[in-house]
């Protein structure tokens, strides 16, 4: 029984293996390609302005099925859960959602607009809005934490005003600016900041842009502003604000000495005047920094003068303090003192309302009650930490923080384990196997949101600097007329000038192009990168759960020596796998040992329907190409699965490698299996759909590696047989 227990848990460890590999992959799908059940999606398109429907739209299912609304704006689609449904017009924005269940759809949607209030739009005005400067900007503050598009416009609509003052120009840029920092767009945010002390300096945006130099990690540019700063006449805040900035400034760079320094200079001052919030933050970075270099004595005297400060007001400092001071404990394992902090942190919390707190926070309940369990599970104190995990589990899901209630779950799994409670294990694991597609999911759909977030930031900062430049160019048409009146009866040098100008601009104009050429350039091999990453990741799993089931039937029939050997031998593969996930290309020798792996586990399972030969032609020099990792695989895993296992008698699959000339290599699989017209019938549709996924994954990849390595990879796909039967897929590779 312990034999086999041990057993369960190394397939416990291997499937968490892969779920994380899952989880942290950027762009991979599902930890399977099948997606849940097949429904059927019914919803409906409504002008949001005049709540009438909207007919024709487009209605698809990425890699599915398409569809249009009818005249009532009604529509019907077949869909599995997880599928992407995408709402597309002329009319409107196109929508993106992710399908969840079969339950109704209505999709609200703000229409574009017409020819007629095509400036309005561009405005990004209300009507009743008076056009002046002071209202847009009023506006633009207001809107831009909900809005960020409509934030923008209106500083746009400001800075088309052709009457405002440097004063005012300068306004606009900081507000900008301050909208680029709180969507996260430091490096926009420094060039916007920068417009604004172009027009007028102020001390205020000067410490804004050290700020964004920081947040965009530029820490040296940081540092040297902060320098400057702090030579001037700075009012009382903005010294400890300059203060603190370079400590951290210093911090990020490692230079903990510096950053002390500067952290306590901004705490004596903060206590000078009896600021209790600014000096317990202080108070807690000057331990972390101390705790940095090793002077742990010192790291705890901070610690516990932040703790006494901390006493006198109950705020979010106060907590964010303890908190701080309860990972210290945490590193040092005195777990009891960690608990004991973060539970008066959790009442502090309680008694501020601190509703301004994100689910990014490490300030968050759900997180500081998992923080506990894990704190208590360190001291293998289960029955107190399983609550707590409860709780943060319980917590996580009112506040829709699918990652710490995944986190959570996949603990309290662990500790049940532990405790050998194995249904509860499981009933937990899978709870945190379903939270891993749900997060996904979810990410995705930011994902979604991000790239068409940055396009508007894109289109709308392009707006803002056309206007800049027609400003610009506006007054030096200005000028340069003035200087004609002046310089009426200039001579011939004169015009040359003229003349040398303007053809400085036109080949400034050139090079402004030929950069945008290379950007455009560049951002789409960034984009053939990411999209072979996603391909990449899809490796087909239907081989890993049925490896894993096999050693389950080993495991059935106590033939416990096979499960072992076959699971090692599995790990050996899924390691050659997971080594050459990142790469574009490997050497040839390197998939040739992979498909071997494969090849034989595929043998050992079903040794009944076929045998295989596996054949390297001597005069094929294998370490000079290069092939995409695993692209062998899933057409051998077809000749076997959809070929040669519904033969009723016993097949033959045949892999060669060979060398057609120099410069390039013949690589054939052949089986005698029922043929692709056969197999295809006596498919099941939801294999044909599995099938057609595989497929298309390898296409994609070669046609992006083609358009960026030059057409190096070619397949065909042939019969072997005139009456359909037998599969032959040749490939062929060339060298770089």
């Amino acid at each position: 029984m312990k034999k086999i227990f041990k057993i369960y848990s190394t397939l416990v460890m291997l499937m968490t293996l892969l779920t994380c590999v899952h989880s942290f992959s950027q762009n991979s799908k599902s930890f399977s390609n099948d997606k849940g059940p097949e429904v059927t999606v019914r919803g409906s398109v409504i002008d949001m302005e005049t709540s009438k429907p909207i007919p024709r739209v487009n209605i698809e299912i990425t890699g599915g099925d398409y569809t249009t609304t009818a005249v009532d704006g009604e529509f019907r689609i077949r869909a599995r859960i997880g599928d992407e449904l995408v709402i597309r017009s002329t009319d409107f924005e196109t929508q993106y959602l992710i399908i969840k269940d079969n339950q109704r759809i209505r999709v609200e949607v703000q229409p574009l607009p017409t020819d007629d209030d095509e400036v309005l739009l561009e405005s990004e005005a209300v009507e009743d809005l008076q056009q002046n400067f002071t209202e847009y900007v009023q506006e633009a503050k207001t809107i831009y934490k909900e809005d960020f598009s409509k934030g923008v416009g209106y500083i746009a609509s400001a800075l088309e005003i052709k009457t405002i003052s440097e004063f005012e120009r300068a306004l606009a840029y900081d507000v900008l600016a301050d909208i680029n920092t709180h969507w996260k767009q430091h490096d926009l945010a420094i060039a916007n900041y920068k417009s604004s002390l172009k027009s007028k300096y102020s001390i205020d945006v000067d410490i804004k842009l050290a700020k964004a130099y920081f947040n965009n990690k530029n820490y040296q540019e940081s540092i040297g502003l902060y320098q400057e700063l702090l030579q001037k006449s700075l009012s009382f805040d903005q010294n400890l604000e300059a203060l603190e900035g370079l400590g951290d400034a210093y911090k990020m760079t490692k230079d903990f000495e510096k950053s002390i320094t500067q952290y306590q200079k901004a705490e004596r001052i903060a206590t000078d005047a009896s600021i209790v919030s600014i000096a317990t933050r202080l108070n807690t970075k000057i331990a972390e920094s101390y705790d940095r270099v090793g002077n742990s004595q010192e790291a705890v005297n901070s610690y516990n003068k932040a703790l006494d400060l901390s006493n006198q007001e109950s705020s979010e400092s106060a907590a964010r303090s303890k908190v701080n001071v309860a990972d210290y404990y945490n590193r040092t394992q005195q777990f009891d003192e960690e608990i004991k902090l973060r539970k008066e942190a959790i009442k502090e919390l309680d008694n501020v309302m601190a509703d301004s707190i994100t689910n990014d926070d490490v300030l968050t309940s759900q997180k500081q009650n998992y923080k506990i369990a894990n704190a208590y599970a360190n001291q293998r104190k289960f029955e107190e930490a399983i609550p707590f995990f409860e709780k943060s589990i319980n917590e996580a899901v009112v506040k829709n923080d699918l990652v710490v209630e995944k986190d959570a779950a996949r603990r309290l799994s662990e500790l049940y384990r532990d405790k050998e409670d194995f249904d509860k294990a499981a009933e937990s694991y899978e709870r945190y196997i379903s939270l891993v597609e749900e997060d996904y999911q979810k990410k995705e759909q930011e994902v979604y949101k991000a790239t068409r977030l940055a396009k508007e930031i894109a289109e709308k900062q392009a707006r803002i600097r056309s206007l800049e430049k027609d400003r610009e160019l506006n007054e030096g048409r200005y000028n340069l007329a003035f200087k004609e009146q002046e310089l009426r009866d200039a001579n011939n040098r004169t015009q040359q000038l003229i003349i040398g100008s303007l053809i400085v601009v036109a080949i400034s104009l050139l090079i402004t192009a030929f950069a945008m050429y290379r950007s455009s350039k560049k951002q789409k091999y960034a984009n053939n990168l990411l999209a072979l990453k996603g391909l990449r990741s899809q490796m087909n799993p239907h081989f890993i759960f049925n490896a894993l089931n096999s050693v389950n039937s080993f495991i059935a029939i106590n033939d416990e020596r096979t499960a072992n050997k076959y699971l090692s031998d599995f790990s050996i593969l899924m390691r050659s796998v997971l080594e050459n996930s990142e790469e574009d290309f490997i050497p040839l020798s390197r998939e040739i040992e992979l498909i071997k792996k494969y090849t034989m586990l595929e043998h050992f399972r079903f040794k009944d329907k076929f045998d295989y030969t596996l054949t390297v032609d001597e005069n094929l020099i294998i370490d000079e190409f290069q092939i995409p990792p695993m692209l062998l695989q899933p057409y051998v895993e077809n000749a076997v699965w959809h070929g040669m296992r519904y033969k009723e008698e016993k097949g033959l699959l045949h892999i060669n490698f060979s060398q057609k000339d120099k410069d390039t290599a013949v690589i054939t699989v052949t089986d005698d299996g029922v043929g692709r017209e056969r197999s295809k019938a006596m498919k099941t549709d939801n294999q044909r759909k599995q099938k057609s996924k595989g497929m298309g994954n390898i296409k994609k990849r070669i046609a992006i590696l083609n358009e960026m390595y030059s057409d190096r990879v070619d397949v065909v796909i042939t019969d072997v047989f005139d009456n359909g039967e037998g599969t032959k897929v040749t490939l062929t590779l060339k060298k770089d």
